[in-house]
């Protein structure tokens, strides 16, 4: 790659095609590899204790994990994997996806308990003769047939498989968001190092104008016309400056509220990314991205939920035992009851089609889901192809030639062979030619990220 600079030389630069302003990048940047879908085993007898298997233990005070917001000294040297640890601890939408998990979990635990036992007081034949009549207390269990308990808990545990895949979509949202905003933010670090060298030079142009009419070589137009660049590299350095106050403020929204001041970045915004191959990330994006994980997810917790459903008629029972003195004879009478609904009308055969149901929504959600990406892929492929060959156009061909343009021009002009206005359009030209290669890495960076970060971001969104 070629890396040029600005002549301190040169004369004024027709800045004229920029004084728009520069465009705003389009960065859209991340990486991450899914995790696989958390499968649980949940084997274990179902007791009254609270029992976690060791996949889900966890303190049931713990909080999620923060770093308290803070101003961040302004040293110089920031890089991308120090913004993406921040914003992993303070972004809220972490730690949002992180409750839900411990909600799940818990309420895991919940689902699995078995009933609590019934105690109560009896009494019967009260004032009979003018007797106690039979006075004593009952206790009375349910119990749960059918492995209902150990299903509710098999349903809930591919209910936290899915939110930890929600979880690793929305940390790689998050690291896709802060490789953007990094790549913005040196994008328009390197702009406003670009337009601060144009006013410098322009600003000579106008001084030497300026000798060259009082010496009466050249018209006042020509002094006009370099006064007009002048102004316009003001501008467009004003404009430079606002971006990259822009991309810190959207940078630092993204790591959690913390202040993050304009600060030096460690990178190299016109290194060219590695090259990327169509069935590669293809194959890549299908077995590694969290939204394909999540689908799968929902279809195994649609698949549990319909074993759980054929149970559900699957008669629980009730049982009761209950001692009593008879006061009018003196005896202790022991009564036992048991009793089980008869699934005579009700036996749960809308839920079970219900059920159903969900099995073949979600198996088409994990066909509408893969091939969404594919779908997503091949748009932002095709930006990639386009901003590469236009990047590599430019670093190989396009640069190198408006600078050595630039270098011939100058020197004619110097030695009389070139007039004042040649001089003008080449430096206009090499101004350009350097603000254009940035837009260009701009668009490369923004999509081969994105691809590189499985087409995951907008955690704030």
């Amino acid at each position: 790659m070629v890396k040029t600079t600005l002549s301190v030389a040169a004369l004024s630069l027709a800045l004229s095609g920029c004084a728009t302003g520069p465009q705003t990048a389009d960065t859209s940047t991340g990486s991450l590899s899914a995790s696989t879908i958390t499968q649980v085993d949940f084997e274990e007898t179902i007791t009254p204790e609270l029992v976690q298997p060791p996949a889900l233990v966890e303190s049931e005070t713990a909080g999620p994990s923060t770093v308290p917001p803070k101003r961040l000294p302004s040293a110089g040297g920031l890089s991308l994997s120090a913004l993406e640890e921040m914003a992993l601890a303070n972004n809220p939408a972490v730690t949002q996806s992180e409750a839900r998990v411990r909600a799940l979990r818990g309420k895991w635990v919940q689902v699995g308990l078995p009933p609590n036992p019934t105690v109560g007081y009896v009494a019967g034949e009260v004032g009979n003769e003018g007797a106690a009549g039979q006075q004593g207390g009952f206790v009375g269990q349910e119990f749960i047939t059918a492995s209902k308990l150990q299903r509710n808990r098999d349903v809930v545990a591919a209910e936290v498989g899915r939110a930890e895949q929600e979880l690793a979509a929305k940390q790689q949202q998050v690291r896709t968001d802060v490789a953007k905003g990094y790549y913005a933010a040196l994008l328009a670090q390197r702009r406003v190092e670009l337009t601060e060298e144009l006013v410098r030079i322009s600003g000579e142009a106008v001084e030497a104008s300026e000798s060259l009419v009082s010496a009466e070589e050249i018209p006042l137009a020509g002094l006009l016309q370099t006064q007009v660049q002048q102004k316009n590299a003001e501008v467009l350095a004003r404009t430079a400056q606002n971006e990259l106050a822009q991309s810190w403020r959207e940078l630092s929204s993204v790591v959690g509220g913390v202040e993050l001041p304009v600060q030096p970045l460690v990178g190299d915004v016109e290194r060219l990314p590695d090259s990327l191959d169509w069935d590669n990330q293809l194959q890549r994006l299908q077995s590694q991205s969290p939204e394909v994980a999540v689908a799968m997810a929902e279809l195994e917790r649609s698949r549990r939920a319909l074993g759980r459903a054929s149970v559900e008629a699957v008669p629980d029972i009730d049982t009761q035992l209950s001692v009593q003195h008879d006061d009018s004879t003196g005896d202790t009478i022991v009564g036992v009851q048991v009793s089980v609904p008869i699934p005579l009308w009700d036996r749960n055969q809308g839920g079970i089609r219900q059920a159903q149901a969900e099995v073949t929504g979600a198996k088409q959600n994990v066909e509408r889901v893969r091939l969404g990406l594919n779908r997503r892929l091949a748009s932002v492929f095709r930006d990639y192809s386009d901003a590469t060959v236009t990047a590599e156009n430019y670093s190989s061909e396009i640069l190198p030639l408006a600078g050595r343009t630039f270098e011939l021009v100058q020197k004619g002009y110097k030695q009389g062979e070139v007039g004042y206005l040649d001089l003008l359009a080449a430096q206009q030209t090499f101004s350009q030619t350097n603000l254009s290669y940035l837009d260009a890495l701009g668009s490369l960076w923004a999509s081969y990220l994105q691809i590189d970060g499985l087409l995951l971001d907008g955690s704030l969104e």
